[in-house]
């Protein structure tokens, strides 16, 4: 296991009882989401693409790279640094894991210990119209910086860094997430509680799911109802249901759930969807969305899938109604899914690879 590479270390050994924790908690992490990394002199050991933070002590997660080398290229505008893959350290890696597609973040930010969420408080502000400001109004104390949303990746590194000065360790990313940083575990694990903490919303309770209903509407499809009776609020919840409708609201969605949210018209049934594939503007999609009723979900959707449409749940229940939403735009989908980086996250996911906990 990785933690036989660097002996006696305990802020490695603190760091992978941290992502296992930070892993655990859906409302920070959801299924293959979310990174942590450690710097180690010349080397940046950050968590693999497509792995579960959760699954730290009992799976090799970590990933060596060359930092200098990374950051170097970077500095240069070379394009090999988009894919970290290329500054791997071979002989530290002989599992042949690949770098989390944020690793160019993780070098950027100069703390020796950094960890990149997908809070659920923090992306119910980011994908606001107004979200620098609603940010700007609860992080007055915080040394942060706000970053509008760019792809995940060498984009994202290059708006940070246009952004970034030497007191910033709190970032909170459009459209995102939120990433802090320290130079030890224990402080990064702190700022993150308080940050997470000054952010929360309170979410809205959804009407009940009419699961009688939902089970007709399954009938002779292939979709089911979800085990995880939270994710019916999607549907339930007229105000979720409207953030839902808008489109996809940060980039693991388009991954993990397909382009926007696949939602039923009246009177339809799942059959009826199913057959409808194809039309213009209907798209095969592991969650299923019945205003006023609830959600199916897809008899083969994949542990993130699931995982990803939680998060759906958990955000828009955090939106408050009316919000002015920036979802995101055509151009940003297709970026995102024709990534090198992300073909691979879709095929450990589709492949069952990484999904299982």
């Amino acid at each position: 296991m990785t933690m036989k590479v660097i002996p006696n270390n305990p802020e490695f050994e603190a760091l992978l009882d941290l992502s296992a924790r930070v892993g655990a908690n859906p409302a920070w992490v959801q299924g293959a989401g979310g990174n942590t990394s450690i710097k180690e002199e010349n080397t940046l050991w950050i968590k693999a693409s497509g792995l579960w933070l959760m699954n730290a002590r009992h799976q090799d997660i970590m990933v060596p790279v060359a930092l200098d080398s990374l950051l170097g290229a970077l500095e240069r505008g070379d394009p090999l640094a988009e894919k970290a893959q290329h500054f791997v350290r071979e002989s530290l890696n002989p599992a042949g894991l690949r770098p989390s597609i944020e690793t160019t973040v993780h070098a950027l930010m100069p703390h020796k210990i950094v960890i990149h969420v997908h809070c659920v408080e923090t992306i119910a502000l980011a994908v606001a119209q107004q979200a620098e400001r609603l940010v700007r109004d609860r992080l007055a104390g915080f040394r942060y910086a706000f970053i509008p949303y760019a792809r995940p990746g060498l984009p994202l590194a290059r708006a940070i860094a246009a952004r970034l000065d030497g007191g910033t360790d709190v970032l909170v990313l459009g459209n995102h997430g939120l990433v802090v940083a320290a130079d030890c575990v224990a402080g990064a694990e702190q700022l993150l509680e308080q940050v997470t903490s000054t952010l929360r919303t309170s979410p809205r309770h959804a009407p009940d799911a009419d699961l009688a209903g939902l089970e007709r509407l399954a009938l002779d499809s292939g979709y089911q109802l979800p085990n995880d009776p939270a994710l019916h609020g999607i549907g339930t919840d007229p105000s979720s249901c409207r953030c839902a409708a808008e489109g996809s609201l940060y980039p693991d969605h388009v991954i993990f759930l397909g382009s926007g949210s696949l939602i039923a018209l009246p009177g339809e049934t799942a059959r009826d969807v199913e057959q409808a594939v194809g039309s213009p503007g209907r798209t095969t999609c592991p969650l299923l969305v019945f205003p006023g009723k609830g959600v199916l979900v897809a008899r083969n959707a994949s542990a993130g899938a699931l995982a990803m449409a939680r998060c759906l749940a958990d955000v828009t229940s955090r939106i408050p109604p009316g919000t002015g939403l920036r979802a995101l735009t055509a151009d940003e989908h297709a970026e995102l899914l024709g990534w090198d980086a992300e073909k691979y996250r879709q095929t450990l996911n589709q492949g069952g690879q990484a999904v299982s906990p």
